[in-house]
């Protein structure tokens, strides 16, 4: 691989990252917005700001770390609590407490409160109904979800998927014995069917045994269900069809999954079947997959990310023992966005057709949304979901208090939640810190 080339793949990844956090928070402005919230900034990024416009009552720029974003809605929760204590009491107004975590408290308030105008503040994110703080949250994960049904849309409908053609490739000229180490004929090898029976590379098959076919896999499982029964094979050739007649002979190979890896038996050793072989190879292209195929495939990677997401814990702390074991990694577990980009870097250096390297950069700028998705609907602060949580409780509340006739209650104070938001901001840093030490001493690879 070229330096140059893996460089360019880092790149890559970074810019399709801050596309993919410009989308999330453009989710989270655009229904802001249209509710009447006023928002001070929108930013892509952190650090030191880079540049910045202010268009309106907005602040848009971009901050010199492209690894996250944010907007800052106006009374993201409601404003502290006035004066309850007596005078002289010694005590701050509207502190939880004494203590770290109360202090905490105390600043997520005031740094809160520096967002609102005064008491009558009605463009605030805490006075919307929760349908419409929900929206607002929600937005920013759904729009990676749709980033990355584009992206697999892109991927399967546009480009396609390398599949194995009716075309083909190669004719075998003999039949080797499973378990010969040879590549070449020898004199004693017996001809290969087709090769017998005059087939060419470049030939389509249309139809085996009478039914059409559209694959190869179709033909393939035709052929090896036959095996010493004459089939008549409909091809095209120059344009014009013809029939051939051939007899599958019986070879013994392997048993294989979905995948093509051989399965194995109690113990260990690839199982073996009998099948019927004419000795051919497909032609591999890309072939274009039904416009629902791209939303389709991101649905099914929001299960499978989920199944990840969910034994999160779990699975980094499996990463970790292979960081200590130098154990091989799990290619289905977590990774770090450094691991996403020495995989980018992987994809752009790889010594494969183009429009190879760009189907797996948008296969995995595709899983990288997908993952941002699931990630933020995790029910906690200060995750989209956790803020989802909290609407929805708010909004509980409400419902419970107007069933029984009794006064409104006071909007959920989620300042209080700062404790638990801390720990969860520790957790995801110490996660983060054992995947990015993983991906660097014991990175997953494609090669």
């Amino acid at each position: 691989m070229t330096v140059l080339a893996f460089a360019i793949g880092i790149v890559l990844l970074v810019v399709g990252l801050a596309v993919s956090i410009a989308l999330h928070e453009l989710g989270h402005l655009v229904p802001a917005k249209k509710f009447g919230v006023r928002v001070g900034q929108y930013m892509i990024g952190f650090g030191p700001t880079l540049w910045s416009r202010q268009v309106g009552e907005t602040q848009y720029g971009f901050k010199a770390i492209p690894l996250g974003g944010y907007i800052s809605m106006a009374g993201m929760y409601p404003p502290s609590p006035k004066d309850r204590v007596p005078a002289g009491s010694g005590r701050r107004n509207g502190r939880a407490g004494g203590g770290f975590f109360a202090t905490m408290v105390q600043d997520a308030r005031t740094a809160n409160d520096e967002t609102l105008i005064g008491e009558e503040d009605t463009r605030v994110f805490y006075r919307l109904p929760v349908w419409k703080r929900v929206i607002v949250m929600l937005g920013g994960p759904i729009m990676n979800l749709l980033f990355a049904m584009v992206l697999f849309a892109i991927l399967l409908s546009g480009i396609g998927t390398q599949t194995a053609t009716t075309v083909i490739a190669s004719v075998s000229e003999c039949v080797i014995p499973a378990g010969a180490e040879r590549t070449e004929c020898s004199p004693a090898d017996a001809v290969a069917p087709a090769a017998a029976a005059g087939l060419q590379p470049g030939d389509v098959m249309l139809q085996v045994a009478g039914r059409p076919v559209e694959t190869f896999a179709e033909a393939s499982e035709i052929i090896r269900e036959s095996a010493g029964q004459p089939l008549s094979i409909l091809i095209e050739r120059d344009g014009e069809r013809r029939t051939v007649s051939l007899t599958p002979t019986q070879v013994t190979r392997a048993v294989t999954d979905a995948a093509g890896q051989p399965i194995l038996d109690a113990n260990g050793d690839a199982q073996m079947q009998q099948v019927g072989f004419v000795g051919i190879g497909p032609e591999i292209a890309f072939v274009r997959q039904p416009i629902w195929a791209g939303p389709a495939a991101a649905i099914e990677n929001v299960g499978a990310v989920a199944g990840i997401i969910w034994q999160l814990p779990v699975k980094v702390y499996e990463t970790g023992v292979t960081l200590v074991t130098g154990q091989e990694r799990d290619p289905n577990g977590p990774l770090s966005i450094v691991g996403a980009g020495i995989l980018s870097g992987e994809v752009a250096a790889a010594d494969a057709p183009i429009l190879n390297r760009v189907s797996g950069f948008l296969a995995l700028l595709a899983s990288l949304n997908i993952a941002l998705f699931v990630f933020n609907l995790i029910p906690l602060l200060p995750l989209d979901g956790g803020h989802v949580v909290v609407a929805l409780w708010d909004g509980i509340k409400r419902a419970w208090a107007k069933l029984f006739r009794r006064p409104p209650p006071a909007p959920v104070d989620a300042t209080k939640l700062v404790p638990v938001t801390f720990a969860v901001f520790i957790g995801l840093i110490v996660m983060g810190a054992v995947l990015i030490l993983a991906d660097i001493f014991n990175p997953m690879s494609i090669l």
